[in-house]
């Protein structure tokens, strides 16, 4: 058994004490101020970019569920302990939070593409961007639909306030509004894509360690099961249909941080840095 690495459990420490706030303080308020929100949105923060890092789903009284935090935590010790052992406290930050931040860059270009595609859709209603800025803000929870050809009552009003002439919305565009809030309200939290730079460094420091999906008892060594896990989130996040994860799962977080993890210890490794000027 691989001892606890020191900057491991006071990351494991961290993330507990978060996702403890989140039941004490309420799930709305703790995910308004600390999960990454799309830029686009009236909710987003910049500190969220680093504060997501620490944020887990589940932590909800009326719908508790510890697996997102049980499964990162666990794959954070199992990994993280031996690439800290080795690399030494100072380079396994940084490499930690440097694919964190590789896992935000390419979720967030992703959902940026998605989102100026759908508005494509709607360019030619030449609608005033604080008029959208507005509609995408809505809770689509709240009603956000169409029925025939009648606006949710939530988005009339809206319309009626920038003199917005609501007969040009046809059932198509209106769902591209839709679908344009569904992108613009979501949200990103946990660690997922930190230990995925974790794992893709401990794959390129122990190429041949055999590993196991909980799923799939075969011992697999990591040169081949990292990079399998890799393009399986590659083939899920291109797709939009998950494989062996939940359906709001955020598989290009996963990709960017296994390759920022990966050209960072690529980096290293070739320019062959001496573990004592991090230490």
């Amino acid at each position: 058994m691989m001892r606890i690495s020191n900057t491991v459990k006071h990351l494991i420490i961290i993330n507990v004490i978060m996702f403890v706030g989140t039941l004490a303080i309420g799930n709305g308020v703790f995910y308004d101020w600390f999960a990454m929100h799309f830029p686009r949105h009236e909710a987003f923060k910049p500190w969220q970019i680093f504060t997501h890092m620490f944020m887990h789903g589940g932590a909800d009284m009326n719908n508790l569920s510890i697996t997102h935090l049980l499964f990162n935590m666990f794959a954070l010790w199992m990994f993280g302990s031996p690439v800290e052992h080795v690399l030494g406290a100072k380079r396994f930050i940084f490499i930690y939070f440097s694919a964190g931040l590789g896992a935000v860059a390419l979720q967030v270009a992703y959902h940026y593409y998605d989102f100026y595609s759908i508005y494509q859709g709607i360019a030619d209603l030449n609608m005033d961007g604080e008029l959208l800025n507005k509609i995408i803000s809505i809770d689509a929870s709240e009603g956000l639909y169409i029925k025939g050809e009648i606006l949710s009552e939530q988005m009339l009003p809206l319309l009626e306030q920038y003199n917005f002439n609501a007969d040009l919305i046809n059932q198509s565009s209106f769902k591209s509004l839709f679908d344009l809030n569904v992108l613009a309200r979501s949200s990103m939290v946990g660690a997922s894509g930190c230990i995925m730079g974790v794992m893709a460094a401990f794959g390129m420091m122990n190429p041949n360690a055999e590993l196991m999906l909980i799923f799939l008892p075969i011992p697999i060594k990591a040169k081949y099961f990292i990079p399998g896990i890799i393009l399986i989130d590659l083939i899920s996040g291109i797709s939009g249909h998950s494989i062996f994860s939940p359906s709001n799962t955020a598989h290009f977080a996963h990709v960017g941080g296994a390759l920022t993890g990966f050209f960072v210890m690529w980096y290293w490794k070739k320019n062959q840095f001496n573990r004592n000027r991090w230490n």
